[in-house]
């Protein structure tokens, strides 16, 4: 069947440009109206698994099922950068951290330690996904990780795609192996 990979809601944070990384905030109103339309367009879900962090588990609470938790799943962690605004950040050392996958700012995560653990995650939920429908609710970087891992790429793609609130990737699981079905599917607006 499918891995649906949803990104979670809008919150404040996400409003406001600002990175969120490990951060634990919860959805802001915009979020919970996203959320409460996801529903539209992930159907016939047999499993949830998702991030433990606040904004994902509030948008994996609309498929109605109790969410397995795995702390793989959470973001990146941005170190000292988190709550900052993106346009604030030192335009080299962003430019390095999306070009070099092995670098991260001081206690921060590389995105190749991120995109590692968010692979073992989907590697073990590939064969359940051959004959179920198992949703993960993650985040915008998580989410580009696993579209790199559904078409054999590296994470290094990740700062050439844009994943919305409220998104759903769905990968088709055939013979073990991923393939990229759809990317960034957003619910219709009211």
């Amino acid at each position: 069947m499918v891995l649906s990979i949803v990104r979670h809601a809008r919150t404040e944070a996400n409003a406001g440009g600002r990175l969120q990384g490990t951060l634990d905030l919860p959805l802001d109103e915009v979020g919970l109206l996203q959320a409460a339309a996801l529903p539209s367009i992930v159907a016939g879900i047999d499993r949830v698994v998702c991030s433990p962090l606040l904004r994902a588990r509030q948008t994996a609470a609309v498929f109605g099922l109790e969410p397995t938790v795995d702390e793989r799943l959470r973001e990146v962690d941005y170190g000292p950068f988190e709550g900052k605004r993106i346009v604030d950040l030192p335009q080299d050392m962003w430019r390095r951290w999306i070009t070099d996958l092995d670098f991260a700012p001081d206690g921060g995560e590389s995105l190749r330690a991120m995109s590692e653990r968010v692979v073992e995650v989907l590697e073990e939920l590939c064969a359940e996904a051959e004959d179920r429908h198992v949703v993960v609710v993650t985040h915008a970087t998580p989410v580009k990780a696993a579209m790199a891992w559904a078409l054999g790429v590296d994470v290094g793609i990740a700062s050439r795609s844009w994943v919305d609130q409220a998104s759903v990737t769905r990968i088709i699981v055939r013979g073990g192996r991923p393939v990229l079905s759809a990317f960034n599917i957003a619910p219709p607006a009211d």
